[in-house]
């Protein structure tokens, strides 16, 4: 495939098709497949996904307006940590309230698509802050750049990319124009992380479980893949239905059937 700075919709065509054969349950693969594409296309180094919900209840004295990002997923590790904890050392960060003028720019036009970038909106001062040199300059990154696609009043998705330059505007234009046209694939992330439809955000062991009950496998076939007892995997099942509000995996499936919204 040429570089997608050149390319054109074919290319984004494609990925969306790649994206819809994936299935419900290898989302997180789904995800890495389409950040991995957008960061060669795009000039980044890493990228993330992050699902965000905003709780309810009064928030005059919150600046972040009741947002939580629930859920964060990494296309590469940032060391020393593994997994996804270099982001989510800035998750706590967020969790605490201390704010970082960083932590603003998600909140500008909240409910709507848009994409808002540090080196474009930050003062240039904020570049020599602790904050960014601790979490983003120590790691190797300039620019970052982040798209956030609404769900509903309550929900959004959240794809964040990170270069080594100041991303170009016709970067940016790619990772949006590659992100709209995806609605389907926002919601199957977020739910699931039980960040949309569910009475709560499902737990560690819950996520596990989940991508095993939209395959056709039983209960009893995959309590040995997690190494959990057959009793043990029944009791995170029926919490897994009850939070998504359905009695059976049908109820379950026809979720991630539905359009979406």
């Amino acid at each position: 495939m040429r570089h997608m700075n050149t390319a054109g919709k074919e290319d984004i065509h494609s990925l969306w098709d790649d994206l819809a054969d994936f299935g419900a349950d290898r989302s997180a693969q789904a995800a890495a497949h389409l950040m991995s594409f957008l960061c060669d296309g795009g000039g980044a180094w890493n990228a993330t996904w992050a699902g965000a919900t905003r709780l309810d209840g009064g928030h005059d004295d919150d600046p972040l307006l009741g947002w939580r990002v629930g859920a964060v997923q990494a296309l590469h590790p940032v060391p020393p940590h593994p997994d996804e904890g270099h982001f989510k050392e800035i998750l706590k960060i967020w969790d605490k309230r201390e704010i970082d003028p960083s932590f603003l720019l998600p909140m500008r036009g909240v409910g709507t698509f848009r994409t808002y970038s540090f080196r474009r909106e930050l003062p240039p001062d904020w570049f020599e802050s602790a904050f960014y040199q601790h979490h983003y300059a120590s790691a190797g990154t300039f620019d970052a750049v982040f798209v956030a696609f609404p769900l509903n009043e309550d929900c959004e998705s959240h794809f964040g990319f990170y270069a080594r330059t100041m991303f170009t505007d016709e970067q940016i234009a790619l990772f949006a124009d590659t992100l709209r046209g995806i609605k389907w694939f926002h919601r199957n992330l977020m739910l699931n992380q039980g960040l949309l439809m569910a009475s709560a955000p499902l737990s560690g062991a819950e996520r596990r479980v989940l991508p095993l009950l939209l395959t056709d496998a039983s209960e009893k076939d995959f309590a040995p893949q997690l190494g959990l007892a057959s009793s043990t995997v029944h009791q995170y099942v029926v919490g897994i239905y009850r939070k998504f509000g359905v009695r059976s995996r049908a109820g379950l499936t026809r979720l991630w059937l539905r359009g979406g919204g």
